[in-house]
């Protein structure tokens, strides 16, 4: 299957390693910037592979090569654009987190992709993580009972280093804050778990400690779900002095289960009521990564190899990226009119927040 990658900035090598442990054709690399791109190629031992094409306009790419899948790793606000140019050319798409920057942008991925039959994931990665692949078959095998509450913290640390990498991060027009960069991962776990049907949300944010951002460096919010269940969110880049964890906790009439490590990758907690031999491999379970994505690109990457080759939904489809998205900007609306949001959320974008935080 014909590969093209779009954005070259930090997470594009754990697509690339997805590309390579998946045995794409690599056909072409993208990027405003051409250092970035043979920088890029050069980690991973590829910058003398000459059928590997070199692009710095995604529009002649995808118009010369005419790839079959993409990766979209550009800044945030991109992600729109070239994912509806790509899905009106019939090219298949893993579009980096998050799939857009507004409710009307995502609405129309989902809304033309399956128009045009053209296979669309959102890269939440981490819905392949062992620990929170086994937490799902309990529920799908109702083994928590009725929920009752849950929650999801990350917990993280972001440097004034870090944002001075790239300009367009913590701007509402390019990336949002801490929620819609750091924490998304999160809100789209804790809503998939809890039924994905949000019927209210009351959020708070803030801009504590990064007065150089236009975004908020904290969120919380309090979740209100149609199956009667209700959580929390925490999300925060002012965590003192690194990462400390992001842990998702659902807890049910017959189950409880607490995922932790630094990006939902172990189990600390693993109680059910009809606990047998085949439990105990759960408890305390721990899946080694090299950094906060995980390992989850790679699962991702093949699950959309096998949608497109069998004429399927990816496992993690564009309507996910929809749903995580929607509940990250009810918590931005929320906090702009210091009022409980009802989804579901129509018309607003993330640069409806601008000048949230100025004095």
């Amino acid at each position: 299957m014909k590969y093209a990658l779009i954005g070259c900035g930090r997470i594009a090598t754990n697509h690339v390693t997805a590309v390579l442990n998946n045995g794409l054709e690599f056909a072409a690399v993208c990027d405003v910037e051409p250092r970035q791109m043979e920088a890029l190629l050069e980690k991973h031992g590829l910058e003398k592979e000459a059928s590997i094409l070199r692009y710095t306009d995604y529009r002649k790419m995808v118009e010369e090569v005419k790839p079959e899948l993409v990766g979209i790793a550009t800044e945030s606000g991109a992600h729109a654009k070239i994912a509806l140019f790509c899905i009106d050319h019939g090219v298949n798409c893993i579009i980096e987190k998050p799939i857009a920057m507004s409710m009307e942008d995502a609405d129309e991925i989902v809304r033309r992709s399956e128009e045009k039959g053209v296979k669309v994931s959102a890269c939440h990665q981490n819905r392949f993580n062992i620990a929170v692949q086994e937490t799902r078959k309990a529920l799908e095998a109702g083994r928590f009972g009725r929920l009752s509450h849950g929650s999801i913290h990350v917990r993280w640390n972001r440097n004034k280093n870090y944002y001075d990498q790239a300009p367009w991060r913590g701007r509402w027009a390019s990336d949002g804050g801490a929620l819609m960069n750091q924490c998304i991962h999160g809100i789209d776990l804790l809503r998939w778990m809890f039924g994905d049907e949000v019927e209210e949300v009351y959020g708070q944010t803030r801009r504590q400690f990064h007065d150089y951002l236009e975004a908020e460096d904290v969120g919380m919010a309090v979740v209100k779900f149609r199956n009667g269940a209700i959580a929390t969110v925490e999300g925060t880049t002012n965590v003192y002095p690194q990462n400390l964890e992001e842990t998702l906790y659902l807890f049910g009439e017959k189950g409880t289960v607490k995922i932790g490590g630094k990006s939902t990758n172990n189990i600390d907690v693993w109680d059910f009521s009809d606990e047998g031999a085949q439990d105990d491999a759960n408890k305390h379970l721990k899946e080694a990564t090299s950094n906060v994505y995980g390992n989850g690109h790679t699962s991702l990457y093949a699950d959309v190899i096998d949608a497109v080759t069998h004429d399927r939904k990816p496992y993690v489809d564009a309507a996910a990226g929809r749903n995580a998205l929607e509940l990250v900007l009810a918590i931005y609306k929320s906090q702009k009119e210091g009022v409980p949001v009802k989804l579901p959320l129509k018309d607003f974008g993330s640069t409806d927040m601008a000048g949230e935080f100025d004095v």
